[in-house]
């Protein structure tokens, strides 16, 4: 009986630590979304949306990827392949000629590195061999970004 109450009572206290835990994770999610960080990035996600001008310069991209898309099927021999690949590339450049897609795209950057941050300090405190995924593919601030088992992050 007693082994019964010592794991229950062992049970109890481990519901009361992932429940204080759950607790605080959505008190650091809080002041995630009241940082700098997030409102730059709603500001500018919010003037991209809000543009035609950016909206359509969207929807011809997504046009020239699905015509990259449909030669790329057949590698680079298709007879259209570089010139459906230089028609994305063109897309790309003139969307990022506007300001707000510019700002935007550093905004999500910004948040993009302080949710890393946050995410390596979680898991170093629990042991510096655990690996933090970056979506960064040329990271600076150390791994690969691969979630690989180098040891690099």
């Amino acid at each position: 009986m007693k082994e019964v109450q010592s794991l229950m009572l062992a049970a109890e206290t481990h519901a009361l630590d992932v429940s204080e835990l759950l607790l605080k994770a959505y008190e650091i999610g809080d002041m995630i979304n009241h940082s700098r960080e997030v409102a730059e990035y709603l500001r500018w996600k919010q003037a991209v949306e809000r543009s035609e001008e950016i909206q359509e310069a969207v929807r011809l991209l997504a046009r020239k990827k699905e015509k990259f898309r449909e030669c790329e099927r057949f590698g680079r021999y298709h007879p259209d392949y570089h010139h459906a690949l230089n028609e994305v590339k063109e897309a790309e450049r003139r969307l990022d000629q506007f300001e707000a897609v510019r700002q935007y795209k550093a905004a999500e950057k910004e948040l993009d590195h302080l949710l890393y941050d946050l995410s390596k300090t979680i898991a170093h405190a629990v042991s510096e061999s655990i690996l933090v995924p970056s979506n960064d593919p040329m990271p600076a601030r150390g791994g690969c970004g691969a979630g690989c088992a180098c040891k690099c992050g």
